[in-house]
């Protein structure tokens, strides 16, 4: 499982392409426009632009995330075919470059290759934890462990990353969306609330840390 973000003015497009990502398993994520789409870039693993975008164009916001997301692959989709224009596109730094029209089977092929070069995995095995991402099951020792989507999402988005620290306003963002307005104590608690149920210790754990005062990151293998 991925959190996509396709940014793409057109509905008939953003619908049909939403639903072929949808049943690969990911998590789609939309915007209409180049500015909508910049909150929710922090938590997607690859971004889907189209070209021709009000506010931002998909070249200019592909400048964008090479400069905030430096590690965000980046697909870009548009109209234009004539070498110049790809050249452009690939300058502006897109990873991938497809010409409309196109198939949306092959999109969903080019993300999966994007993924695979970001080492996105679908399934984590950490001692007796095995968490498969793409049915969101997971056990331990054998056993099912029921966490709640959000606890869920919080773990993976840890555990893709071994070693990476996560802030809570990160992890918030993330998460929880650049729409939440709550408060940071909510990330604490749910960390609790996933190492209660996987009975991780706090004060000496297998597969979350606490880091005082940056945040939280998963252990490395």
């Amino acid at each position: 499982m991925a959190t996509i973000l396709i940014v793409d003015d057109d509905p008939g497009i953003v619908e049909v392409l939403q639903a072929y990502l949808t049943a690969e398993g990911h998590i789609v994520e939309t915007a209409m426009d180049g500015i909508a789409a910049v909150p929710l870039l922090a938590r997607a693993n690859v971004a889907v632009l189209d070209w021709m975008l009000p506010g931002l164009s998909g070249v200019e916001l592909t400048r964008y995330i090479r400069t905030a997301h430096p590690n965000l692959p980046v697909l870009l989709l548009t109209a234009r075919g004539e070498i110049e224009n790809r050249l452009q596109g690939l300058d502006a730094g897109a990873d991938d470059y497809m010409v409309k029209p196109f198939s949306p089977r092959e999109v969903v092929a080019r993300v999966r290759a994007l993924l695979r070069r970001v080492h996105v995995r679908e399934r984590i095995v950490v001692g007796a934890l095995d968490v498969d991402v793409s049915s969101r099951q997971i056990t331990l020792n054998g056993s099912a462990v029921n966490l709640s989507r959000t606890e869920f999402d919080l773990l993976v988005t840890l555990a893709q990353h071994p070693g990476m620290v996560w802030s809570r306003d990160r992890l918030l963002e993330r998460v929880w969306g650049p729409e939440y307005l709550g408060t940071t104590r909510v990330v604490d608690v749910h960390i609790t609330a996933v190492r209660r149920k996987l009975g991780d210790d706090a004060d000496a754990p297998t597969f979350i840390e606490t880091l005082r005062g940056l945040g939280y990151r998963f252990r490395e293998t």
